[in-house]
């Protein structure tokens, strides 16, 4: 099977990478040095959304622009080895490369951070895109045409769909599998482990003219 017209996108946090133990240990530490209650479990338990959104939670207007610079700022140090790859992601990479395809991931997250976490796992994607979140991460997958667009948010199930592409959810985020039906997704997988296969499908649905629409 070759596809080499294929262009999927993935979300990263909770998606490719599992990163809330890397994000609760920088909030325990900007709470430290802010002298500020974060509850970090309940932040980290809440991801997909700009960083911003969640700073607001803990901190005043004012000090939401220079918290999140601070944050941005500890993230190396503190998040990017504390996080690893969920399962199966290195795998769903894989699989689109194997027939021919392109593999973008398209994030929230500042994109030299996020660049750092595809980096220390060894995760080869061929382009990267951060600071898009909902329909802004339509702009990124219209560039490269994706057909495809994998996440674990609601957010990103709008933003696959702003694009015209086909969404991918998986349940293994802050969103369960019924709220990412109730949003539109057009297929829900339990995590990443099970993508290899459906695309599989998908690519042989495609080549035999079908809608791609694969379950």
């Amino acid at each position: 099977m070759v596809a080499h017209s294929l262009t999927v996108g993935f979300d990263l946090d909770m998606t490719l990478i599992d990163s809330r133990p890397g994000i609760k240990a920088v909030y325990q530490e900007l709470s430290a040095r802010t002298g500020t209650f974060i509850d970090a479990d309940l932040a980290a338990s809440r991801l997909g959304p700009p960083l911003e959104h969640e700073i607001h939670h803990w901190f005043p207007e004012e000090r939401v622009s220079e918290t999140a610079a601070l944050f941005r700022e500890l993230y190396p140090q503190y998040a990017i080895a504390a996080s690893p790859a969920m399962p199966g992601a290195r795998e769903a990479v894989d699989a689109i490369h194997a027939v021919g395809g392109r593999a973008i991931v398209v994030t929230a997250k500042y994109e030299p951070n996020a660049k750092l976490h595809l980096e220390h796992l060894g995760l080869d994607a061929d382009a990267l895109f951060g600071s898009l979140w909902a329909e802004g991460k339509a702009e990124a997958l219209r560039k490269h045409h994706a057909q495809v667009y994998v996440g674990d948010h609601i957010g990103d199930v709008v933003g696959a769909h702003t694009a015209g592409a086909l969404s991918i959810a998986v349940a293994t985020g802050p969103c369960d599998a019924t709220e990412l039906r109730n949003a539109g997704a057009d297929v829900v997988l339990p995590d990443l482990t099970e993508f290899p296969s459906w695309l599989e499908r998908y690519v042989t649905e495609e080549a035999d003219g079908g809608d791609g629409t694969v379950t």
